[in-house]
This record gives structure tokens, sequence and C-alpha cells, in this order.
């Protein structure tokens, strides 16, 4: 659990690495993944990468991935996040392979900024004061039009700072757990008032480590495809599609050596003998992103004990695997079936 008032979503939080045993890696494995994630080839990004898009008012996040899909002639697109037809910001979009990845960022905490409409008139000082009662652990049961069952949940708001106040429209933004519904606690804080309130306007602007800085519209997606498809030139299309590891960077790592990854792979789990080093954070029970020591993702996992215990194990499961990211054959076979007597 982060620390009310810290920021979950800056990269540094909860830094610290812990290292097993160090090892050497093979530049030669790379015949598919393109080796070093910022190496890889175009047509490797658009078959496994993100998009970090700015989303129009007006279409569903649904209907954007569609867009992308076709804009970029790919089979499968995906987005994480839903973010309501009226409401803007970053979506981020992942692209074939990445697709596996996505509820990585659905649990993410999000970032946005709020104008909020006060029904009836309130002094500053009065709205400034009960906003801050919002910050911490809150009780919220979603809306009617939701996605999920309306029974009454806990999440946390990190942060809640007031940018403006004019009139009856209080402008703010908010950092809080992914599962927060923005519209429900902007009529929270409307009871707790005593005026009533709604979210006029909506606006994302961060989920997880992707934020504005690199957002990219669905016009300069499409200008930066046809430059790529009709003359060649990959520039562009390379700075709007990044590698799928930039959205993962917030979860917890583990760093493993060659000879394990074919075997996570094909879905086995990681045991300890494989793990190179780990980030000190990681719990048992924490979702994880296991990686190769060139940086590049095998997989998504669950750890099975925390990472000062797999400092000191000799066997045992470090990780379960859930999600294989990395196409099998990538890395040589490191393991050897066991050959039982008839």
């Amino acid at each position: 659990m982060h620390e009310v008032g810290a920021d979950p979503l800056d990269p540094d939080t909860d830094a610290g690495i812990l290292v097993k045993v160090r090892d050497t890696t093979d530049p030669q494995y790379v015949p598919r993944s393109g080796g070093m994630p910022e190496d890889r080839p175009i047509e490797e990004l658009l078959r496994c990468g993100v998009i970090n898009l700015d989303k129009p008012a007006g279409p569903t996040s649904h209907e954007v991935a569609s867009w992308v899909k076709r804009i970029l002639h790919i089979e499968r697109a995906g987005h994480s996040g839903t973010l309501d037809p009226s409401v803007t910001g970053v979506l981020p979009i992942m692209t074939g392979d990445a697709t596996k990845v996505v509820r990585a960022l659905l649990l993410a905490p999000k970032e946005y900024i709020c104008l909020m409409h006060l029904h009836h008139p309130a002094t500053d000082s009065a709205v400034r004061a009960v906003c801050s009662e919002f910050v911490g652990r809150i009780y919220q049961r979603p809306p009617v039009k939701s996605a999920v069952k309306r029974r009454l949940r806990v999440r946390t708001i990190y942060y809640l700072r007031i940018e403006e106040i004019a009139g009856r429209d209080v402008l703010f933004t908010v950092g809080c757990e992914a599962g927060t519904y923005i519209r429900k606690l902007c009529h929270d804080i409307g009871i707790a008032l005593g005026t009533g309130a709604h979210e006029a306007e909506l606006r994302r602007t961060k989920t997880g480590p992707l934020d504005e800085t690199s957002l990219v519209t669905l016009h300069d997606l499409r200008d930066a495809y046809v430059e790529w498809e009709e003359n060649g030139d990959e520039t562009l299309l390379r700075s709007m599609v990044h590698p799928v590891e930039l959205a993962l960077t917030h979860l917890p790592m583990v760093e493993i050596r060659d000879s394990a990854v074919d075997a996570i792979c094909h879905g086995a789990s990681l045991a300890v003998p494989g793990v190179l080093a780990m980030s000190a954070r990681i719990k048992a029970g924490s979702v994880v992103a296991v990686y190769t020591r060139k940086g590049e993702v095998v997989s998504l996992g669950t750890a099975c004990i925390a990472a000062a215990e797999v400092m000191t194990c000799r066997t045992g499961i470090a990780v379960r695997t859930d999600r294989v990211v990395m196409r099998a054959g990538t890395y040589p076979k490191g393991w050897v079936t066991s050959q039982k007597p008839r």
C-alpha cells in the first residue's frame, strides 16, 4: 500500500533492486524479439507494442481501439482502462501480442484533471476543507451506469489538489487507485459539502507509467503510418509505437538467466535458481514482470515468496507464470524433460 500523499505513479517509488547472482547474456539470442527493446524493427513493435493515445471526446474506448487496428493494419489491438465517451486523455492501446498485458495497466494507479460543478455556492475554504477529507481510503459504490456490480468498495485517493476555484466551478487534480469513479467522487464531495455537485469535464493525465508527455492523436498515428508505408520513413511511427516494456515499468521486476527464458515461454513457473535479481518490494502475491538480462519482458506472474526470501533460498518456486509475452523459441531451450522408464 502506498502512503497517502505519495505519488504511486512515480517510477522511483519503492525503488531498490536485490541482486542474487551476476550473470551474462548472449547477444545472439534475439532472432525474433530484436534484442534491446529500443532496437526492435518497426514490424516487431507493431506486433507487440503500446501506443499512448490521446482519446478524443465522443467515441467509446472500444471504437478508438478498433480505429487504431485499422490505421495500422494489424489483427489485434486492445485498450487498457475504459474511458467514458465524453472523457479525454491517456488511453493506452496495446498492439498484437501486447494485448496479453492489458490487465497490468488496468490495475495501475490513475491520475485525472476534473472540473467539478457545485449545484449551490460554497466558500473556497469550505471546498478545500471537504476535499481534503477525501484523501486516503474512501468508501465508494459504483454509479448506476457502470460495468461492475454496485457493491460498496474501498478505494484509495493518493492526492487531491485544488488547482482553481471560480464561482461554483472547482478544478482539481486527483491521483487514485484503479477502479475509482471520479463522477461518483464529485457526487460524494457535493453531499459532504451540502451543495450537491457533479463532474462537468474529465481528462485522464496518467495511467501507471504513461502520462501526457508522450501522447499522440489518431491523426498523428495515421500520418506516421502513411509516411512509413509510402516513403519508407519509420521515424515518426517509431516515436509513437513503443516497446511493450514501457507499459510495465510500474510493476516490480524479476531478472532471469538466459537458460530459464524458454521454459517460461512454454508456461513453466520460475524456479529460484533462475533468478538473477528482483525488486526489493516484491512480496508473496505481488504481480511482477519477468525480464531477460537485455530488458526484454518474458512474462507476467505472481510472486510465490518475498524477494528477501528468494535471496536466501536455493530451491523452490519464485514466480508463478500467469501471462507469457515472449514467443517460445526466441531463446534456446535450456531445460530438460525427465525421461521416465517404461
